[in-house]
């Protein structure tokens, strides 16, 4: 029964219209967030226990996944300086306005100056000194008040537009300097990323010699997949034993209407025996293209493994998993909810291969199954 009304509070929490009060939402995310610490543990538990069966691999291991980080460290810091040149254009926009407001303040100071000129260096005096009508003395007198009250008033909103004028300024200036301070610090990551790429190329290239035939290449392939089927038959049985599984997300019912989590022409089939791209299907695309989700899920890995390089696994409940592998760099973590259509990383060539591909591969009860299946025909 209690695990019956955890899983309706997650389900409410997950798939709620939006603005709609639920009493035990609160209740609800909070056991959302639970399972997806508990995940990122999980994940980081069976990423430990994963090891290269070589030098070469781990340093391919290593490089790629440097790699990795080194791509999003860029992507991070190029989004910075995006919204740094949208604040700096906002706040020059916004200077230009102070600036026409203060010109325009100026203007009517001094036409109401040249108007108190015209008066003589001192009118109150000629008021008192004037034996006219007394009423026409008091609408003078009241006329004369309210000219210095505005005065008064032009002079402080004068004020108050030099105080945000230099406001202004200063945050340009703060935001020049931290400019600057990207651009030097995205010329060491572009750097960073040729030498790592450099030394990829290298390790790549130890992989290939130490193959004397290609049937030696197709065994470490095929001994590649057999790790990996291991690997993720441990993902499986550690999600089974969860408290919390990941709720259902209706999945199965989008069989045949999912979209493609990139754009490309498929360049191995399913059930072709290929070392670790036998369970799945590869579309080619170029470098650094956005994978997205095919359907509502939690991320359950999103680490380096042998055989698929940067390898993202998500959840969808109902048994089924999805893999995005050979990604160029990670967009989620492990333990993260993603939407259909999220973004969960970007297409590359880790896990050692020739040229840029997405690997994908859905599995429902553990088993492969052909992903043409389920996502959308084109």
């Amino acid at each position: 029964m209690r695990a019956a009304l955890a899983l309706s509070a997650l389900l409410i929490a997950m798939y709620s219209p939006a603005g709609l009060a639920q009493p035990d939402e609160n209740a609800a995310r909070q056991q959302l967030d639970a399972l997806g610490q508990e995940i990122e543990s999980l994940s980081q538990r069976l990423s430990a226990t994963g090891q290269a069966r070589d030098s070469a691999e781990r340093d391919l291991r290593e490089v790629e996944t440097e790699l990795a980080e080194t791509h999003q460290r860029l992507d991070a810091l190029q989004a910075e300086r995006r919204q740094l040149d949208d604040e700096m254009a906002q706040l020059n926009q916004h200077r230009e306005r102070l600036e026409g407001e203060r010109t325009r303040q100026y203007a009517a100071l001094s036409q109401q100056l040249a108007a108190l000129y015209r008066l003589g260096p001192t009118p109150q005096l000629k008021l008192l000194l004037n034996q006219g009508d007394p009423a026409e003395l008091d609408r003078m007198q009241a006329y004369l008040n309210r000219f210095t009250q505005a005065r008064n008033q032009r002079l402080a909103d004068i004020a108050r537009l030099d105080a945000a004028l230099a406001d202004t300024q200063h945050a340009l200036n703060e935001r020049q300097t931290r400019l600057l301070s990207l651009e030097d610090e995205l010329d060491s990551q572009r750097a960073r990323l040729v030498e790592r790429t450099n030394e990829r190329s290298s390790v790549v290239a130890t992989l290939d010699d130490r193959y004397g035939s290609e049937a030696d290449r197709l065994a470490d392939l095929n001994d590649n997949r057999e790790q990996a089927e291991r690997k993720l038959r441990e993902i499986q049985a550690e999600l089974a034993r969860l408290d919390a599984p990941t709720p259902t997300t209706n999945i199965t019912r989008t069989q045949g209407d999912l979209p493609w989590p990139v754009q490309g022409d498929i360049t191995t089939a399913y059930n072709r025996r290929d070392g670790v791209h036998y369970n799945g299907i590869v579309i080619q695309a170029s470098a650094g293209t956005q994978v997205g989700a095919v359907h509502t899920g939690r991320v359950v890995f999103a680490e380096w493994m042998r055989g698929f390089g940067n390898l993202v696994i998500i959840d969808h409940g109902d048994q089924v998993m999805t893999l995005y592998a050979h990604l160029q760099q990670f967009s989620v973590r492990p333990g993260q909810q993603v939407s259909r259509g999220d973004e969960i990383g970007r297409v590359g060539d880790s896990g050692g291969q020739p040229r840029a591909a997405l690997y994908f591969e859905v599995r429902q009860r553990g088993e492969p199954i052909n992903p043409q299946r389920w996502i959308a025909r084109r």
